[in-house]
């Protein structure tokens, strides 16, 4: 569970290559690991962008803006995690659907690629629609265009492509076409709900990659529980992707923040321990 290469590819948006042979040579489109940075602190789900057999490793791209992804954030090549566990979750149906639209919110196109490349593996035609606040936060955009036929970029600001949302050129594609055979959403919880409720009205199968609290990963905790159909699914286990039309999105963004204050003050304890560090080294340095 060592870190072999990291790569800051945005702001607070760090990329780890992970020596883990198992995972590797398991691991599918879709699913996920759950991994502690140290001995003390919260384990996190993270998707698997990338497995490479060959090399033994898996890459994943994390967003630093808790404790544990600001703690996994200072880790450093040769550094190793206290657990990784994986992979987790089930695997993404491939098959060929005929034409497709995935969308990606952020730090969620990390999660698109792994799927887009299997997806034209499978003989899909494949049109990315992908999104962020500013044009650094769009990422990956070569490498999920390499297995698009076509691309659509939005930001909030208009700093690349067109200004506006990702629900805006999938309004445009829809009314022109509702001839999909699947419609993939992974992004903020807002904007999955947005893209099902647009979806909705041409009645294309969609499925959405949900992101809720998880803690154990293997459905014993609960914590991860979501509504779908009307009754309660465990993401980590009957997920991590569901029918976006019967998920209860306004239950998941409310659990979501149930733990805010708590992340505040841990961010707080992280801070004074980084500046001690740091204090440190420099006396250590005069």
């Amino acid at each position: 569970m060592k870190v072999i290469a990291k790569e800051r590819i945005a702001e607070n948006l760090t990329k780890l290559v992970i020596e883990s042979p198992l995972i590797a040579k398991k691991a599918l489109p879709g699913q996920f690991v759950v991994l502690m940075a140290a001995k003390v602190g919260e384990r996190v789900p993270l998707t698997i962008v990338d497995a490479d057999r060959q090399k033994q490793t898996i890459t994943i791209i994390f967003q630093e803006v808790g404790y544990t992804t600001r703690l996994l954030g200072t880790l450093k090549p040769n550094d190793s995690l206290y657990s990784l566990v994986g992979p987790l979750g089930k695997p993404t149906p491939i098959k060929n659907y005929g034409r497709v639209i995935v969308l990606g919110g952020g730090v969620g196109i990390a999660e698109l690629l792994p799927l887009v490349r299997a997806l034209k593996g499978a003989g899909c035609t494949i049109t990315s629609i992908l999104g962020g606040r500013t044009a650094e936060l769009v990422i990956l955009r070569d490498q999920v265009k390499e297995f698009s036929d076509d691309m659509y970029i939005t930001t909030d600001d208009g700093s690349l492509g067109e200004k506006g949302v990702v629900t805006d050129p999938l309004k445009r594609l829809l009314d022109e076409s509702s001839d999909y055979g699947l419609v993939f959403c992974v992004g903020p919880v807002p904007m999955m709900k947005a893209v099902s409720e647009v979806t909705r009205l041409f009645k294309i199968k969609i499925v959405v990659c949900l992101n809720p609290i998880m803690v154990d990963g293997t459905g014993m905790c609960g914590c991860c529980r979501v509504t779908v159909g009307g009754e309660t699914k465990f993401t980590c286990v009957d997920g991590p992707d569901f029918d976006g039309y019967e998920v209860d999105f306004d239950e998941l963004m409310a659990r979501q923040k149930r733990f805010v204050q708590h992340e505040k003050q841990a961010m707080c304890k992280l801070d004074k321990q980084i500046n001690n560090e740091a204090s440190w080294e420099r006396n250590d340095d005069g």
